[in-house]
């Protein structure tokens, strides 16, 4: 890799290892202590100083974002000190499960990863020093997932791993006893570290109009789709019974691999992605994942050769109560898995990620904005509503409605949240009212707000996309359809929002 590149993504380990398939950071951790962090920012600068340019304008550019991306990150905001999210993901085992290269080399890699667990918790330790306990909590349970399946009876490593990990969970849970009651990052953090990432100049309080707007158009969709389904009902009154109407936890697997072919054949046959080639498998996460309902685990641009890709869908555990079980599963229901499984497959991440194997250059196949990422995967949730599919059942604009109001409360919420105008108690309102969320599932969608501030992500991304079409239709005319315009920007890989407008430079996609 470029001398710039590699700096990069030595601050970004974890990223670079998974969604990038740089196998080369297999086995290793990132230095998250106070003095690693400063080395790597000391390397990053050097970097740039004797490293020129790139020849490709768009690539120089999107590099250049990324690393101001790590100086706001790490130097101005410190966000090592304060957020341990990327601490825990940088003790992540559950890499090493999709099947990229020999059972044996992953095994090997996931055992000497394993084996530094005390070194990186212990330059945690070090950093983690400004945790507020609504963030502290937040995490606890993500904490904890990462022992799963760990024996201490199964050797030194295993041993020295789990004691290592008890002091990090000490920590956590202290914090979140008695840590910082006040989360907030604070509106000109949260307006930098939001604008360094994309590179773009943020306005919180347009943002914040934007999403309101943006509210009132899916609550108009929802309306009126509630409406076509059963006009009998209220909005309240018919969400609950139509996510009642799910598979069985047995089933819920089977369902989910049925709609993954039905949207690949419905991408491919309407052209709504350059490639939905490969192999995706449905299945559960990894046990340290089973937090997550659905998820992609895509085979990342770096890997070599015919690697698959994992759907993830995790039924609930049989051992939990009833209502537990029952709550879980709403999330599969008939109204919401078709949207979830656009998003996840079909022209969602598993398209992307095809597509991002193809892309040109090592820096769009690495470097990843997850604005860009999930705004894609959020916005062609609409696209597939606006293109027929499934068009007799308003089930599924319901869907889309529902995910699109639960990701655009979000960006409301981490704006509140941040600069002060919200508590955590109103945010959970919030999901409530505007969302349409049980009580459990909105208070977990507002903690997240707490250590998760750019989680408004995907309806940023999504509006910067829409925004961007309406855009190109103009410049285009009559050359304008969707093929084109999504050739042309997943050609950009997974491009900073501020630079998307350079996919209306390139040549004519057809």
């Amino acid at each position: 890799m470029d001398e710039r590149l590699r700096a990069v993504c030595d601050l970004m380990m974890p990223q670079a290892r998974e969604m990038a398939g740089l196998h080369e950071y297999d086995g290793r951790v990132q230095d998250l202590s106070p003095s690693g962090i400063r080395a790597a920012l000391s390397r990053l600068e050097e970097a740039g100083r004797s490293a020129g340019p790139l020849d490709d304008a768009h690539d120089e550019a999107h590099l250049a974002v990324f690393e101001q991306s790590v100086r706001v990150q790490y130097g101005d905001l410190e966000l090592h000190r304060r957020d341990p999210y990327p601490h825990l993901s940088n003790l992540e085992l559950a890499c090493y499960d999709r099947e990229y290269a020999s059972r044996k080399e992953r095994a090997a890699a996931r055992r000497k990863h394993l084996a530094q667990w005390p070194e990186a918790i212990e330059a945690s330790l070090e950093s983690l020093d400004r945790v507020s306990a609504p963030v502290a909590e937040a995490l606890l349970g993500t904490a904890y997932g990462l022992a799963v399946g760990l024996d201490a009876q199964q050797g030194r490593v295993e041993e020295e791993a789990l004691r290592a990990h008890a002091r990090l969970v000490a920590r956590l849970e202290a914090a979140a006893q008695d840590g910082d009651p006040d989360p907030r990052l604070g509106g000109a953090a949260l307006a930098a570290l939001m604008g360094a990432q994309e590179g773009l100049r943020v306005d919180l309080g347009a943002l914040a109009d934007e999403a309101a707007r943006e509210r009132d158009r899916l609550t108009e969709l929802l309306t009126g789709a509630c409406a076509a389904y059963d006009p009998n009902r209220t909005v309240d009154e018919l969400i609950p019974v139509l996510l009642a109407d799910h598979p069985d936890a047995d089933e819920v697997i089977a369902e989910a691999a049925r709609l993954t072919d039905e949207v690949i054949d419905f991408t491919r046959d309407h052209g709504l992605a350059p490639y939905v080639d490969g192999e995706c498998l449905v299945g559960p996460a990894p046990p340290s994942r089973r937090w997550s309902m659905a998820m992609m685990a895509w085979a990342a641009p770096a890997e070599k050769g015919s690697v698959p890709s994992w759907y993830h869908v995790t039924p609930p555990e049989p051992e939990w109560p009833r209502a537990e079980q029952e709550e879980w599963l709403t999330v599969f229901s008939r109204t919401s898995l078709p949207s979830i499984t656009v998003h996840e497959v079909a022209p969602g991440h598993f398209a992307h990620g095809r597509a991002l194997r193809r892309t040109r250059g090592p820096v769009r196949r690495v470097l990843h904005s997850l604005a860009f990422a999930e705004g894609w995967a959020h916005y062609v949730e609409e696209v597939c509503f606006e293109e027929g599919f499934r068009g007799r059942d308003p089930r599924f604009a319901i869907g889309v409605a529902l995910e699109a109001l639960v990701r655009v409360t979000r960006l409301t919420c981490a704006i509140g949240l941040h600069t002060g105008a919200m508590d955590l108690e109103e945010a959970a309102r919030l999901f409530v009212r505007d969302a349409h969320l049980a009580r459990t599932s909105a208070l977990a969608e507002a903690r997240r707000g707490t250590f998760d501030a750019g989680y408004g992500r995907y309806t940023w991304g999504k509006l910067e996309i829409m925004r961007l079409r309406e855009r190109a239709r103009r410049r285009w005319g009559r050359e304008f359809s969707l093929p084109r315009f999504h050739r042309a920007l997943l050609s950009l890989g997974s491009p900073p929002l501020g630079l998307l407008a350079d996919a209306l430079d390139l040549p004519a996609f057809r």
